[in-house]
């Protein structure tokens, strides 16, 4: 990692996937800022950050019980882009979690979820 890579892990602290994602992290002695999007927000432009690098469909977890809570109508709006932009600013637990973000004097590496072989594999390549 260069001097220049900031290294974010955005979700919720209580998620146990980002617990295991912060863990992780930390075994590894790699630096990272958390960022709590419920406390501390989210804006359409960050979302976009992400969208230029993964698809909608990862980023949206159509598991979870607050997709399962919308609306039939709330939920074929996310098939649009802008919708489903507005809708994770509306209901930030709509985000699979978590979404690391990798920034360096190259490019941003945006991964969703958390699977430790490929976080080693991130890792290897920054």
């Amino acid at each position: 990692m260069s001097a220049t890579t900031s290294i974010t892990l955005f979700g919720i602290p209580n998620c146990d996937t980002v617990k295991k994602a912060r863990t992780w992290l930390e075994q590894q002695s790699i630096p990272f800022a958390f960022h709590n999007f419920k406390k501390d927000g989210l804006t359409a432009e960050q979302i976009e950050i992400w969208l230029q690098r993964i698809e909608l469909d990862t980023l949206i977890n159509r598991k979870g019980t607050t997709w399962r809570a919308l609306s039939e109508i709330q939920k074929s709006e996310a098939n649009n882009r802008a919708n489903a932009i507005a809708l994770m600013l509306e209901n930030p637990s709509v985000i699979k979690r978590p979404v690391l973000q990798i920034n360096d004097d190259k490019l941003t590496h945006v991964g969703v979820g958390f699977n430790e072989q490929q976080y080693q594999t991130i890792f290897k390549e920054i």
